[in-house]
């Protein structure tokens, strides 16, 4: 029995804190996990940033609800959906993710949670398990699949590692050249046609 696992920014979907960032005017907020391999800091980067700019939990929303699926992934996700069990799996937010996932047709994600006070501020963020993508990986190998991932950036390579096949795509040319081992795609039809071959 297989699964596929993928990420979703920048693979599926927009990197919502860039879009954030060019709407904000904010460069800073425009790291990601394909500049900084640790969620951790990261994070805790940016929300010093926003407490600094007196951004909250509503105008991240906001510039979510103006961003639409790339082009190509919701057929893609369809047409996947038909074939085998799909995941999402993202290093993303539950305040972040819903309005996303009802444009892709309500795939299933596993994501994490924000901390917000009443006055909309993000206090803090919970991740869901440490090592959120490899972890869920093999819990679903430990129940009888295997697994196939794709994804873009620093975080998802343990998961595509661990997986019976796994798939960069979209990323970047450091992350290519750093592992040249991984099969790498830009077109969601190859990536379509690479899974469905791994299957």
């Amino acid at each position: 029995m297989n699964i596929v696992c993928l990420d979703m920014e920048g693979v599926l979907v927009p990197e919502i804190w860039i879009a954030f960032a060019e709407e904000t005017g904010i460069p800073e907020l425009k790291r990601t996990t394909r500049d900084e391999p640790d969620y951790n800091k990261l994070m805790r980067y940016r929300l010093d940033i926003l407490k600094e700019h007196g951004l909250g939990l509503k105008e991240i929303q906001e510039t979510i609800g103006k961003i639409d699926p790339l082009p190509g992934a919701r057929e893609f996700l369809d047409e996947l959906r038909q074939t085998t069990q799909v995941i999402i799996l993202s290093d993303t937010f539950e305040q972040f993710a819903k309005p996303l996932m009802e444009k892709l047709n309500w795939p299933t994600i596993m994501c994490n949670t924000l901390e917000v006070a009443p006055d909309g501020e993000i206090t803090d963020f919970h991740m869901r398990v440490e090592n959120s993508k490899l972890s869920t990986v093999k819990a679903l190998q430990s129940i009888g699949y295997e697994t196939i991932a794709s994804g873009d950036s620093h975080n998802d390579l343990a998961m595509i590692q661990a997986s019976k096949a796994g798939f960069l795509f979209r990323s970047t040319d450091a992350i290519k050249a750093e592992h040249p081992e991984l099969p790498a795609y830009e077109e969601f039809n190859d990536l379509l046609a690479a899974i469905k071959a791994a299957l």
